[in-house]
């Protein structure tokens, strides 16, 4: 049962957003500049400071909520305040505040007199701009590098501020619309003296428009454009994946991971083609991530092949061509993000791009299959061979850095991050006394994408009409798991060492990274049901979801990044691994514990990651603060559960295409209908009960067919085969 108050996440900002732009502030629509709130733009923050007052003094704020992903409302009413002929009683006034993002912010003032005699009101906005890199904003380190200018332009209505730091050259221009009276500018402020007759409306409208490449001005949003018809907006923009089910829980989880989906959608503005990517996360990850894009599309794949096509086209574009040490940039290597804020325009970050991820090079191999197989398009494997080709050369040379069969990372960047797996923090890969494991690292599940990543690529080579290299590389992944399974197994503990450190010691730390080894196929049948064990066990169990290392660890933390919490996307893999090997009730057990933690959060949404505190009677998740919120991996995740439970996957190859349904639902989630299920030319509704199915509607091209996908593995290997 969910509580009565839902769970927040983060702090009590409201936040707002719309492609890259974002704006975030405090319930009352203000702004502070050392707070993480703000109007951000390409990483860079816009608008760093803001209020507004009635005669001197704030507004009361009475109620603000988000309507849509990109709009907000604000209703206030006024303190008792004096004009010229005397008091206004307090509680007459009714101020509306309606913000949506586009290109820029649009805002709508709305001021109405409830009282009994005409009153003056003078309406003041303080607006400020430092156009700070978003890096400097989250780590409370501002450092003005160049020079600010603001000047009014009465005739315009147009107060515009500028920023010079050598060839970064950002502005701001404020424009007044629509205003009932003449606006002012003095002592930092616009000025509105606004006279109301009773019952009457005074408005404004107020454009923020930040000017990032010099002399364009972006478009925003008409007057209270709140919902998407009143905005113009043809939504969803991305198809619908619909779910009916009993179970209100999952099904409200299952729409707000759709809404946030949809949120999410990122228009890279680098690319004249209109790729769409998913933005990794709002408010700090607004941008293209390797790893997260790769890993959405292929959490997501059957609700948002889109999201998987735009990032496969962005990333090979910008897949790596020579050697850059500062950016941990070798030839072939898949990027692991990139930016366009003061710090990186001027060398200050090496994020232009920078490639310092060892897993989003293997990842690309795996989604480009993935892609293939839910879309049954050769031209898809035709379009990105190359790039493949040329991550596997990468995956064979540089990720194997001292050639023993093993993928390994170390950056070579004075800036550069320590770890460079999906864990990333930098005390995120323990020893077992808490000491930092020594670099280079081989994290286990690195080996485990970097085998299927040679065995879909294999796959691929028989569609193309290649068998000797098809043949080669199954050698090569049937070598690498065998010494996967000799150098990582850890029999004491029944699941595998989390890494070997830079002296090929094992790094004796349980921790979830071993699920990752499931979900890819590397660990023998006979393993399987030791591995699940070892990681549903007390210490590993929150009872919302497997955390992220061990609570008898002596670095365990549950509020740290990756040392104790739990990670809905980390959880879904797992799962992922246990239905693979036929664990139907750990997976079974899993998914309860994800979908009963989203029930007790704000909406219904699964935040980036939460606290491995463990679950009592009366106890609810506790938020990790500083989670994104919406996040990509952990909207995608509950597609992916769902696609677990019912065994869902798809297959291409030369001669034909099939969906393969295989449901072992629980008893807490008896049946459910899944609609526009995106496949090949279409799309198919599955209605889903129990362990069996029915198809309610095909026009994708794809036959359905019942039972496990076969398997993708070497011979005596488990038949169950991944998704894609």
């Amino acid at each position: 049962m969910s509580l009565t108050l839902p769970v927040q996440v983060g702090p009590g900002n409201i936040t707002i957003n719309r492609d890259d732009r974002i704006l975030v502030s405090a319930p009352d629509g203000g702004i502070e500049p050392d707070a993480e709130q703000g109007f951000f733009a390409s990483d860079t923050r816009f608008v760093s400071a803001y209020g507004a007052t009635l005669n001197g003094r704030r507004p009361v704020l009475l109620n603000s909520a988000p309507i849509r992903y990109f709009s907000v409302r604000h209703e206030f009413t006024n303190p008792a305040l004096l004009d010229s002929d005397g008091s206004i009683p307090a509680s007459t006034l009714g101020l509306r505040l309606d913000r949506t993002v586009a290109g820029g912010v649009h805002e709508d003032y709305d001021l109405v007199n409830y009282g009994v005699r005409p009153v003056v009101v003078v309406l003041e906005l303080r607006i400020e701009s430092d156009f700070a890199d978003l890096f400097d904003v989250k780590g409370h380190q501002l450092v003005r590098r160049g020079t600010l200018q603001t000047r009014w332009f009465p005739r315009a209505g147009e107060l515009r501020t500028s920023y010079r730091n050598r060839t970064f050259r950002p502005g701001l221009v404020v424009r007044v619309e629509r205003a009932s009276s003449r606006p002012q500018f003095a002592n930092g402020r616009l000025t509105f003296v606004a006279l109301i007759v009773p019952k009457d409306v005074w408005h404004v409208c107020i454009k923020w428009l930040p000017i990032i490449d010099i002399g364009e001005r972006p478009t925003t949003l008409g007057c209270n454009a709140l919902t998407e018809d009143r905005a113009g907006i043809v939504g969803p923009e991305l198809p619908f994946v619909g779910l009916s089910t009993t179970n209100d829980g999952v099904r409200r989880a299952w729409e707000q991971a759709v809404r946030d989906m949809e949120a999410l959608r990122l228009h890279d503005r680098l690319d004249s083609g209109g790729a769409v990517v998913p933005a990794a996360g709002v408010p700090w990850f607004v941008t293209l991530f390797g790893r997260d894009s790769l890993l959405t599309g292929m959490l997501g794949i059957g609700g948002y092949p889109e999201f998987a096509a735009g990032a496969l086209r962005r990333l090979s574009e910008l897949q790596a061509t020579r050697h850059d040490p500062e950016r941990d940039m070798e030839p072939g290597k898949i990027l692991h993000e990139i930016r366009r804020g003061e710090l990186t325009q001027l060398g200050l970050l090496p994020f232009a791009p920078y490639f310092g991820t060892h897993d989003a090079t293997s990842l690309f191999v795996i989604l480009v299959s993935y892609l293939y197989q839910w879309a049954g398009d050769e031209d898809v494997l035709r379009r990105y061979l190359s790039a493949v080709e040329s991550a596997m050369r990468w995956i064979d040379h540089h990720g194997d850095r001292d050639g023993d069969g093993l993928q390994e990372y170390q950056t070579r960047s004075s800036r550069g991050y320590y770890n460079q797996g999906w864990k990333d923090a930098g005390d995120a890969i323990p020893h077992q006394d808490g000491a930092l494991a020594r670099l280079p690292l081989a994290v286990c599940e690195l080996q485990g994408y970097a085998f299927d990543a040679k065995r879909r690529l294999a796959d691929i080579f028989d569609v193309l009409g290649r068998p000797e290299d098809a043949r080669l590389l199954r050698a090569e992944a049937e070598r690498m798991y065998e010494r996967i399974n000799d150098s990582f197994w850890w029999e004491e503990e029944g699941t595998y060492y989390l890494a070997l450190d830079g002296d090929k010691r094992p790094v004796r730390s349980v921790a979830s990274n071993a699920g990752h080894l499931l979900a890819m196929g590397v660990v023998p049948p006979e393993r399987a049901a030791r591995v699940a064990a070892r990681l549903l066990h007390d210490d590993m169990w929150s009872g919302w979801g497997i955390r992220t290392l061990s609570s008898d660890h002596p670095a365990y933390n549950p509020f740290s990044y990756h040392t104790g919490s739990v990670w809905p996307h980390d959880n879904a893999v797992i799962a992922g691994g246990f239905r693979r090997y036929g664990l139907d009730a750990q997976t079974a057990q899993v998914a309860r514990g994800m979908f009963d933690a989203a029930s007790h959060f704000v909406a219904h949404r699964l935040p980036e990651l939460f606290a491995g505190l463990p679950r009592d009677e009366g106890a609810f998740p506790v938020q990790y603060l500083g989670a994104n919120v919406p996040q990509a991996w952990a909207a995608a995740a509950v597609f992916r559960l769902i696609a677990v439970l019912c065994g869902i996957h798809a297959a291409s190859d030369a001669d034909s295409s099939r969906l393969y349904v295989h449901p072992a639902l629980p008893e807490w989630l008896p049946e459910l209908t899944i609609s526009r299920l995106r496949v090949g030319r279409g799309s198919i509704d599955l209605h889903v009960s129990g362990s069996g199915y029915q198809v309610l509607r095909n026009d994708s091209g794809f036959e359905v067919i019942s039972g496990g996908a076969p398997g993708r593995v070497p011979a005596g290997r488990p038949t169950l085969g991944p998704d894609g």
